[in-house]
């Protein structure tokens, strides 16, 4: 092992031992207890509360979203993301990345190869013949360290060299913070001993009608996006490396388009069953965070809007989400969620033109997202 690693192994195994302490002392803000356990290894859960009563939950398996509940125009408090009630749920091969933390590379990358410099490489092909958010077993598969700091939870795993195929040890954190603003606030770091390609995302399936009211609530939800261009891809959603404009395509949803006329026509368009695309998004030329996105379910009034510092956001209708028991034994389907995954274009380091996403030693990778919850009445 080498001494980067032996120091950060060394900073985690503290981390671990302060948030075992934390935890006992009590802070009041987050609430700490089992989740089962993989390989042996404990899975802790962590339940963050404001004073509006919103909650949200993470483990510490994939740095993993489990729950999200929020109130309606009713005040009829609901649980908004799709998932399991226990670990083996999370463990099954038809998990579709339930709210997890994608990487070292969330999307595509084709045909597993790229190059850094002069040197090639070829990580695992997991997907065909290109690789899928990080490989076979990418960060949603592993249990990561975590530490309580007051309201937040804050997860770290380190990747090392050669996982996957991918040069370099990796130090990652998740930060997860819920205000009283109703705001889920996500923190994405890392760090690495090579130069190496990391685009972390949140993978969590949004249904603001409930998680268990399907795919005719997700028509009733009405979707705005900040971007006036989009990546084109190929038939297995592999960019081309063409970036075109959402004018004229059912991607322009530049105004509040209502998803029972987008999902079908995003399918007729491009034959995927629905939206998995990444959009562009517009900046305003500042540092910081961007507007991404704005949906709203009319008929509970629940309204997320999305801020992120990344370049792009995948939206994607759940198109291929088949007869998946999740929590409370309700079977998810087709068109059950929507996912609006904060990004680096997908495949950029096979693209000049698309925005950076390799890591280089000395630098760090910091993605931030807010998921902001209100109610319209």
């Amino acid at each position: 092992m080498s001494l980067t690693l032996v120091v950060i192994a060394l900073c985690l195994w503290h981390c671990r031992q302060a948030a075992a302490s934390d935890t006992m002392a009590g802070s009041g803000q987050v609430v700490q207890d089992a989740f089962g356990s993989v390989d042996s290894r404990s899975v802790d859960r962590f339940t963050l509360r404001n004073k509006n009563g919103m909650e949200v939950q993470v483990i510490s398996y994939g740095a993993t979203i489990t729950s999200i509940k929020a109130a309606d125009k009713n005040g009829k408090i609901e649980d908004l993301v799709l998932g399991f009630d226990d670990i083996d749920g999370y463990l099954k091969s038809n998990n579709p990345y339930f709210g997890a933390t994608i990487g070292r590379v969330a999307n595509r990358i084709n045909s597993g190869k790229f190059k850094i410099g002069d040197k090639s490489y070829q990580i695992s092909l997991n997907k065909g013949n290109f690789t899928l958010h990080g490989g076979f077993k990418g960060f949603d598969k592993v249990i990561w360290d975590s530490y309580v700091n007051g309201n937040k939870v804050i997860f770290s795993y380190v990747s090392c060299d050669g996982e996957e195929g991918y040069p370099g040890a990796v130090l990652s954190q998740v930060t997860y913070e819920l205000t009283d603003d109703n705001e889920l606030k996500i923190t994405m770091n890392a760090s690495s001993t090579k130069p190496t390609p990391v685009n972390l995302c949140n993978h969590s399936y949004f249904n603001l009608g409930g998680h268990a009211t399907g795919a005719q609530s997700i028509y009733d939800h009405l979707a705005m996006i900040n971007a006036d261009y989009y990546t084109v891809t190929d038939k297995e959603s592999i960019p081309t490396g063409e970036i075109a404009s959402v004018a004229d395509t059912p991607f322009d949803l530049r105004k509040s388009t209502p998803l029972k006329t987008g999902i079908p026509a995003a399918d007729k368009f491009a034959g995927k069953g629905g939206y998995d695309h990444n959009l562009c998004i517009n900046s305003d030329g500042k540092d910081g965070l961007q507007f991404v996105a704005r949906v709203l379910h009319p008929n509970s009034g629940r309204q997320l809007e999305v801020y992120s510092n990344q370049p792009g956001v995948q939206f994607y209708t759940g198109n291929s989400i088949s007869e998946i028991t999740g929590k409370g034994g309700n079977v998810y389907k087709k068109h059950a969620a929507f996912c609006l995954e904060t990004q680096v274009y997908p495949d950029a380091v096979n693209h000049a033109n698309f925005p950076n996403s390799i890591l280089y030693p000395g630098d760090d990778y910091h993605h931030e997202v807010i998921y902001k919850f209100t109610v319209k009445t």
